[in-house]
C-alpha cells in the first residue's frame, strides 16, 4: 500500500518500518508510519491509522493521523510562525501545538470597506507540543473555509491575530491545496 521509496524527513524507509514489526514495535511502526512524506495518502489510509492508534490506545498518534486526514482532502499549508513576545503585547501562554487554537488571518484580503478580511486556522505546531510567547517554530495551518487561502505563495507573511493587534507573524514555506 505505501511505495517502497516514500521516506520521513528523518530518511526513515518503508523497510526500516517493515524492521519494527518484526520486533513487535507497533507503536513505533504506527508513528513513522503517520510521518512518510512523498506519496499521496488519502483519507482511507488515515481512517486505517487512526483506526489503529485507537486500538493501540495512543491518542496522540490518532490525534495526529485526523489532523493528516483533513490535510489528505483539504491540502497543507506550513509555515515559519513568529509570536510576538509577551512584554510586546502578545499571547502571555504558549500556542498549544495539537491544532486546538483557531486564530484570526490576515492573508493580505480586504473587505469592500478597506478592512482586513481575517480567515480563521487552526495551528498544529511541528516538532514541539507547544509554542512559547516570542519563539518562532514550523506550523501547519488547517482553515475553516479554503476561500482565500489558495493563493498564498511560499515566502509571503500573513499575520495572526486574536484581537485587533498582530499576536503572530507567519512565513508560508509551502501551499498545496487542490482545486
Amino acid at each position: 500500500m505505501v511505495p517502497a521509496n516514500a521516506t520521513n524527513e528523518a530518511g526513515v524507509t518503508v523497510a526500516d518500518i517493515v524492521d519494527y514489526l518484526g520486533y513487535n514495535e507497533w507503536g513505533v511502526a504506527l508513528d513513522l508510519l503517520a510521518d512518510l512524506d512523498g506519496w499521496p495518502a488519502d483519507a482511507q489510509w488515515w481512517d486505517l491509522l487512526i483506526e489503529a492508534a485507537e486500538l493501540m490506545w495512543l491518542p496522540d498518534t490518532a490525534t495526529w493521523c485526523r489532523w493528516r486526514r483533513w490535510e489528505s482532502i483539504h491540502g497543507i499549508i506550513r509555515a515559519q510562525l513568529t509570536l510576538v513576545p509577551a512584554a510586546e503585547g502578545g499571547r502571555q501562554t504558549p500556542v498549544p501545538g495539537k491544532g486546538v487554537l483557531r486564530p484570526l488571518w490576515h492573508i493580505g484580503q480586504y473587505l469592500p470597506e478597506g478592512q482586513p478580511n481575517f480567515r480563521v486556522a487552526r495551528i498544529w505546531v511541528e516538532y514541539a507540543p507547544e509554542l512559547a510567547p516570542g519563539a518562532t517554530g514550523s506550523v501547519r495551518l488547517a482553515p475553516l473555509a479554503l476561500d482565500g487561502w489558495r493563493d498564498l505563495r511560499p515566502d509571503q507573511t500573513i499575520t495572526m491575530h486574536e484581537d485587533r493587534s498582530v499576536q503572530a507573524t507567519a512565513t508560508i514555506i509551502g501551499v498545496s491545496i487542490p482545486g
